[in-house]
């Protein structure tokens, strides 16, 4: 067996051996971002599994990104969500990033939702908004660069529709009837650690990119190539400033705190539209 397969199956295996007794198949998987582990409290009789406990898995080291796998029920059918993710510019490789993503698929999950918390490029938006993410600009590493997986996807997988466009609008028609006042936009995935200067930020704002995070992108490359539908979601945690205010920083820390602040509504979102797939 591929090595690479093999620790993904041990892995998943590892995390099997603790739900399947319980009679738990997870369907949808959940990544949550930086300060939204708070949908975790609304899964019901949930089973924890620390990413430190599992063979051969990554452990996050984020602010904000506690590291465990919560699986149980929300919305009437099992997930398996992850409280917290990995990240590139903690200096693991591609590979590493995305394990859970391809462990999750041999558990069995069917739906991906996806979650960042983001910076606003996009100057209507404001902190705390919740943006629906229809399309991404990735510049982080393809995480599909080197032999091909054959066991999960094809060498050369499709992008053309990378968010599922009925899952989006099914999330515009819950969050109309809840009053969220969402937005729809494309999302740029970058390296970090920095955070963006602002010239970096008029950059992407001229090729089309609404919000901007650290994440999220390989993520959704893997379970599409994994034939894995995706819903995405970024919470505006800080907006861009055209100009220079003397004393505004981007701050991780409070970066933290409007993504909390914000998990409420994305949670009760995300939960309505598990219910009704």
């Amino acid at each position: 067996m591929d090595p690479r397969a093999e620790r993904i199956h041990q892995a998943a295996d590892y995390i099997r051996g603790i739900i399947s007794p319980k009679g738990l198949e997870p369907k949808v998987g959940i990544i949550l971002g930086s300060g939204l582990g708070r949908l975790t409290d609304e899964i019901i009789d949930p089973v924890s599994i620390p990413y430190k406990d599992i063979p051969g898995f990554p452990v996050s080291t984020a602010i904000g990104h506690k590291g465990n796998f919560i699986v149980g029920s929300l919305g009437g059918k099992t997930v398996i969500a992850m409280q917290g993710r990995i990240h590139y510019y903690e200096g693991y490789e591609m590979e590493t990033v995305t394990l859970p993503i391809r462990v999750m698929k041999v558990l069995g999950i069917e739906y991906l939702f996806v979650s960042n918390a983001a910076g606003g490029v996009n100057s209507s938006y404001h902190t705390g908004d919740l943006m629906i993410i229809t399309d991404h600009i990735n510049q982080i590493p393809n995480p599909l660069i080197g032999p091909n997986l054959d066991e999960f996807g094809p060498r050369f997988p499709d992008m053309t529709r990378p968010y599922d466009p009925k899952l989006i609008s099914m999330a515009e028609e819950i969050g109309d009837k809840m009053g969220l006042g969402l937005w729809k936009g494309v999302y740029f995935g970058c390296t970090g650690p920095t955070y963006e200067t602002p010239h970096e930020y008029k950059y992407m704002r001229i090729v089309g990119a609404d919000a901007v995070g650290m994440s999220t992108t390989p993520e959704v490359i893997v379970a599409r190539h994994s034939d894995i539908t995706v819903f995405g979601m970024s919470v505006i945690t800080d907006v861009f400033h055209e100009e220079d205010t003397g004393d505004y920083v981007t701050d991780g820390e409070e970066i933290v705190r409007q993504a909390d602040a914000a998990a409420v509504k994305m949670s009760a979102l995300f939960k309505a539209i598990i219910e009704r797939i």
